[in-house]
């Protein structure tokens, strides 16, 4: 970062009030009377409704509009392990757009403990305070064990972004990609690098989709996932391990259609993008150094169709395009879990918003007109206001 950019979001967070959130009271409190409606003794009026049917809380509290974004600040994207205070940022960060794009309040909460049990019990036990949990940057393999934990336990929608608003949004990005491309996804080679919690979250959300398992290459910093690897393999990993001789991502990567990239900057060279299958699918989204940059990609052919994590390039894949609308889906309806037909609903309602004929207010956010579906415009603009009414819904 620029030190004038660095210094600029320095800035942002720190004036004029320190933070990005706040507060706000949605109640009159002017008069004395409005005290007393609003605490003791009037509010003992609600708690006795509560207790009578807890369904009541979603009548007389902000519970059912109320989002917790909660992480132990163990992998926070392009930082690391820099734990729960530092984190902290990066969650007011999350409220501020679940609230501008989806109009849901968020309370962040960092949580000093990397014991997955422990942390397990932590967020169990805060189920009457929030309408649902986004779980954010907590490492792989851990972050699994606790989504699946809290899945049983709680009777809310728990939703770990990092791996299924990901997932959703790549998905879509596929979807169209393969639309321009021409190409079905039953008979696609995809090949990724990273076989972290998005990645493999990525994949099984493919897979349901239509890619076959037989088509996908996993690699890692230790290179190909194949059978009977020992080092760096758990449970997860171990179900897209390969039968394999190849060792590399040079190797595997010759006649994809698809490349994944959810793992570091300039790991795929441009030697690999030449032996891809014609008008080759490139998601290349390290942040902030993509595996690949676009210009070094386009260097070597012109026939590819590509995507980045960032904003400076066409067809950004962020998971702002999913996580405020599948939780306002989800808590407008009352769910008590977000399923895997609402993730795939969400998915084609992405792709197909995509395929629309662009309104002036996406227009005027991006200062211009000529946004059409295609090679440079396969998935929505942040900014689009029909997102809410199409995936909400969905």
């Amino acid at each position: 970062m620029k030190d004038t950019d660095r210094q600029a979001a320095l800035d942002y967070h720190a004036y004029p009030h320190p933070g990005k959130i706040s507060v706000t009271a949605t109640k009159p409190l002017v008069t004395q009377r409005d005290l007393s409606l609003a605490y003791s003794p009037g509010v003992a009026a609600a708690c006795e409704e509560i207790v009578e049917d807890p369904a009541n809380v979603f009548r007389y509290t902000g519970r059912g509009n109320l989002v917790g974004v909660i992480t132990n600040g163990t992998a926070v994207l392009g930082l690391g392990n820099i734990g729960a205070l530092a984190s902290k940022p990066v969650m007011e960060g999350k409220a501020v757009l679940f609230k501008k794009f989806a109009g849901l309040d968020v309370f962040d909460i960092e949580i000093n403990e990397t014991d997955p049990d422990k942390l397990v019990e932590i967020i169990a036990g805060l189920e009457a305070t929030f309408g649902g949990i986004n779980l954010e940057d907590i490492k792989a393999p851990e972050c699994f064990t606790v989504e699946r934990k809290l899945r049983e336990r709680m009777k809310i929608p728990v939703f770990h972004d990092d791996q299924h608003g990901t997932a959703i949004t790549v998905c879509a990005a596929v979807v169209n990609g393969l639309a321009v491309a021409g190409k079905r996804i039953e008979d696609v080679k995809l090949v990724t690098s990273g076989a972290g919690a998005a990645a493999l979250a990525c994949l099984d959300l493919l897979v349901d989709l239509g890619l076959p398992l037989e088509h996908i290459w996993v690699t890692d910093i230790e290179g190909v996932v194949y059978e009977g690897r020992k080092k760096l393999m758990d449970a997860d990993k171990e179900r897209f391990a390969r039968k394999t001789k190849a060792r590399t991502l040079a190797e595997v990567i010759e006649g994809a259609d698809v490349f994944l990239g959810l793992s570091a900057g300039n790991v795929l060279k441009p030697e690999m993008v030449a032996t891809m299958a014609a008008n080759p699918l490139i998601l290349a989204l390290a942040n902030p150094n993509p595996e690949i940059l676009p210009e070094a990609a386009h260097a070597v052919r012109d026939d590819i169709i590509m995507a980045t994590g960032r904003s400076d390039y066409p067809n950004q894949v962020n998971n702002v395009l999913c996580f405020p609308y599948i939780f306002r889906g989800a808590l407008d309806v009352g769910a008590t879990t977000i399923t895997r037909e609402m993730e795939k609903a969400a998915v084609l309602a992405i792709a197909n918003l995509a395929r629309e004929e662009q309104n002036e207010v996406v227009a005027a956010a991006y200062g211009t007109y000529d946004i059409s579906f295609g090679r440079d415009y396969l998935i929505p603009k942040p900014f689009d206001p029909r997102l809410i009414v199409r995936i909400a819904p969905a």
